[in-house]
């Protein structure tokens, strides 16, 4: 069966299912990217006006509001943190994984099934279950209300999901190519750097991207071991944007459209290997 959508030369009914086809895909793009345009323009309006008129366009586009949540609310000292632990996190997720998913699909040994289940079991067990037995254990090392906490639970969230993406790619990687580094005197720390990472570089993107999100929008552990203000991410920082009794839309818009900019920048950056990582295997 045929799966080209093209228009082309095509005539009759298959035109008319290709065009209703087409018609559902814009009908879908409206549906998700509309409400963050909304979000966005938004920002540029005050809470009365975004309750008069909120699916116009602002009267004038006024950039205070990003000057009040940045600078008066203090939202870059949130930005930033959640900025720097993610981006530490997701550094050591991506060189423990990718060596973890190396030993697990290029030797062969045996107990390789056994440490590779332990691995996946990350998967199936939520870490936010295991609630208790963390906040003692951080608090026997004595790294509560300290940022490596968290920095900590973000490795031990996005290792397996990393593990079992990147050792899928890692055991399509032909064995010739592994040989013929070893007769050019490449050791296996030579091979893993210079033969598979460049290999398996659309899986990286496609891991760091599906790990990046969760890590940067998680609001539990954060609000469990970083009590300290200074330490406080951006998702505890919005939060702040809630009034018991009011909340300024205006102000709450602006910084959930300033805390999507890192991850739309990380995606467009990626994007070209994220979809060859989505893809990869679909045609054999």
């Amino acid at each position: 069966m045929t799966t080209d959508l093209r228009l082309g030369h095509v005539k009759g009914p298959r035109k008319l299912f290709i065009l209703f086809i087409e018609a559902c895909f814009f009908g879908y793009c409206l549906v998700i990217f509309y409400p963050l345009l909304n979000m966005i323009l938004s920002s540029f309006k005050t809470t009365r006006e975004i309750f008069m008129t909120p699916f116009s366009l602002p009267k004038k586009f006024n950039f205070t509001n990003y000057r009040t949540v940045w600078i008066d609310k203090g939202f870059n000292r949130y930005f930033f943190n959640s900025l720097w632990m993610t981006t530490v996190s997701m550094a050591f997720v991506l060189l423990l994984g990718s060596m973890a998913a190396y030993g697990v699909s290029r030797y062969v040994y045996k107990i390789r099934t056994g440490i590779y289940l332990i691995f996946l079991s990350g998967i199936m067990l939520p870490l936010k279950a295991a609630i208790i037995p963390l906040f003692i254990l951080m608090k026997k090392l004595g790294f509560t209300d300290k940022p490596i906490s968290v920095i900590l639970i973000f490795i031990a969230m996005g290792l397996p999901s990393t593990i079992f993406i990147l050792s899928g790619f890692m055991k399509t990687i032909p064995k010739d190519l592994e040989y013929a580094a070893r007769i050019d005197g490449c050791n296996d720390w030579a091979i893993y750097r210079l033969v598979v990472m460049p290999v398996v570089a659309p899986a990286i993107a496609l891991v760091t991207i599906y790990n990046s999100v969760p890590l940067w929008n998680d609001f539990f552990f954060p609000l469990v071991f970083l009590q300290n203000q200074k330490y406080r991410t951006l998702p505890l920082g919005l939060n702040a944007f809630f009034g018991q009794y009011s909340t300024d839309w205006s102000l709450l818009f602006t910084a959930l459209t300033i805390a999507i900019v890192p991850i739309i920048v990380l995606y467009l950056f990626m994007a070209k290997y994220f979809i060859k990582g989505m893809t990869a295997g679909a045609v054999k």
